[in-house]
């Protein structure tokens, strides 16, 4: 067990790794994040920040010298680097967890191996795979091996055609061609799992998403309770099968009322947000418990809630054709009852960049939604979801 007043390291300056700064901070502990933009969110905020790459040896010699644990806010530090550090200095998540999850062949053949619900799939890294690929498989959502997030580095194919036109598009980078289902819903679970296999699953979020980036979650998800059971079951399994250590999250398709897993994320989620605000214990918290070996807190939600994206597209007036730059007039969302303003401390923003979020609790899960977007559309936010 890690106790307070020890030194923790973060990969990653992100939003993600600003709120694990603060609730580690919150449980006396110092913080180091290595960065290597010298403005990050958790950066500002970390009692030292490393601005270095991922491959700066020296630097991660500084870091693994100055911390008695590491963790990491991202999935794309490469595996070589958290392999290196854990020769010298506890690392959780393991680098042969993270691995499967940085790569989507790697991911999805993990699921298939483990017996989990997944679309099928073919792996592509080249012209000839599209050409031999099965009629059945159409349409399709031709995927970017490594690197994309966020609908980045996608694809929709109705056929063979437009899938090698999309391959082309991508450079030839190794891909998944994956059949595309008739989705109901999408829902998530975060969970933590500890070094002795023991897991504690926040309650399952019904998202929805506006041009590939999550949109607007809903606590609980509207779905039946055996579905939202049967997805802590299949998440706690991914996490049992990865030996997985630290926070975890995984995205569910649901198509015919059945569960599809589509993607897991090694760190804390977007969509677990809500937590900072509706349980007893936050998603970033178990992420410093798991790391320093303390028991894992209580995932519970004392209040449903409802959690919005702030995308920079709303610092620029009229959206995103907008020519004017300025500052949302956050008044608005004060005036909503229940509602709790998160931003992130990003130096610029850019259309399509996560900039914050807002969360509103109410104990009425439908009173929960509509005031969330009541507030989402008095600050500008149209479409809603």
């Amino acid at each position: 067990m890690i106790l307070p007043p020890a030194t923790l390291g973060m990969l990653g300056g992100g939003q993600l790794g600003r709120f694990f700064v603060a609730a580690a901070h919150e449980l006396g502990y110092k913080v180091w994040v290595l960065d290597p933009d010298p403005r990050s969110p958790a950066g500002l905020i970390a009692d030292r920040h490393l601005v270095a790459g991922y491959d700066d040896y020296p630097a991660l010699d500084e870091l693994a010298q100055a911390c008695t644990a590491i963790s990491t806010e991202f999935e794309n530090v490469p595996a070589a680097t958290l392999d290196y550090l854990a020769k010298f200095v506890l690392v959780r998540p393991s680098a042969a967890a993270v691995s499967v999850c940085q790569n989507r062949i790697a991911e999805k053949t993990f699921l298939r191996q483990h017996g989990l619900p997944i679309a099928d799939f073919i792996a592509v890294t080249g012209e000839a795979d599209l050409r031999s690929a099965a009629p059945g498989l159409f349409p399709a959502i031709l995927k970017v091996a490594r690197f994309g997030y966020d609908g980045k580095g996608q694809a929709v194919v109705d056929g063979r055609e437009q899938a090698i036109a999309a391959f082309q598009h991508f450079q030839g980078e190794t891909c998944v061609l994956e059949q595309k289902l008739a989705l109901g819903s999408e829902i998530s679970v975060v969970l933590a799992r500890d070094e002795d296999g023991r897991m504690k699953s926040f309650p399952a979020v019904e998202n929805s998403h506006r041009k590939g980036i999550l949109d607007v979650s809903l606590v609980p998800a509207r779905a039946p309770s055996g579905l939202r059971s049967r997805a802590a079951e299949l998440a706690e399994k991914i996490a049992d099968g990865l030996g997985y250590i630290g926070t975890l999250a995984v995205e569910f398709f649901v198509v015919d009322g059945e569960l599809v897993v589509n993607e897991m994320a090694p760190r804390p989620h977007n969509s677990g947000h809500f937590t900072l605000d509706a349980c007893l214990t936050s998603q970033y918290e178990q992420q410093v418990r798991a790391l320093c070996g303390l028991p894992l807190g209580d995932p519970r939600a004392h209040s449903a809630a409802a959690m919005v994206n702030l995308l920079g597209d709303l610092w620029y007036e009229n959206g995103p054709a907008g020519p004017r730059y300025r500052e949302p007039d956050w008044s608005q969302l004060h005036a909503f009852a229940g509602l709790k303003l998160h931003l992130y401390g990003k130096h610029h923003a850019r259309h399509g960049r996560k900039m914050g979020h807002f969360t509103v609790v109410d104990d009425d899960p439908r009173q929960a939604r509509e005031t969330a977007l009541a507030a989402r559309a008095a600050i500008g936010i149209v479409d809603a979801s």
